[in-house]
């Protein structure tokens, strides 16, 4: 379903586990098409896949008519990723009425809860253009 929605973030494979209104976990499971050179993870699908799983968290509040849309992103890479994933991000559900800058993070830990690598995301949350 992510894939139809977000071709190029549903090309790494991920998978959501729990979703709710200001949360949201995605896993990741280790296959060739998200492996690099060094036979772990890419730092680019690690990336996607804390940008997914901040966006999945914060879009997943907004009332209608309310839309986000990403203004940056930092990743912090601790470790080598191998295995199955698991990305968590955790935000307070936000409805302005003008846009506002919302940052989250997005963490993501490997099956023996080791920290891989923290996403953060700034978001610009507000009214939907109706032009």
């Amino acid at each position: 379903m992510i894939g139809v929605l977000v071709p190029y973030s549903g090309s790494i494979g991920a998978r959501v586990e729990t979703l709710r209104p200001g949360f949201a976990q995605i896993s990741l499971r280790e296959r060739r098409r998200v492996r690099n050179h060094l036979r772990s993870i890419h730092a680019i699908a690690l990336a996607n896949l804390g940008e997914l799983t901040s966006g999945m968290a914060v879009l997943s509040g907004l009332p209608p008519r309310t839309r986000g849309i990403l203004r940056g992103i930092n990743v912090r890479y601790e470790k080598k990723a191998r295995g199955k994933l698991l990305a968590t991000c955790s935000c307070q559900v936000v409805a302005p009425t003008e846009n506002t800058e919302v940052e989250v993070q997005a963490e993501i830990h490997d099956s023996a809860d080791n920290l891989v690598a923290v996403v953060t995301a700034l978001w610009i949350i507000g009214p939907e253009k109706t032009s």
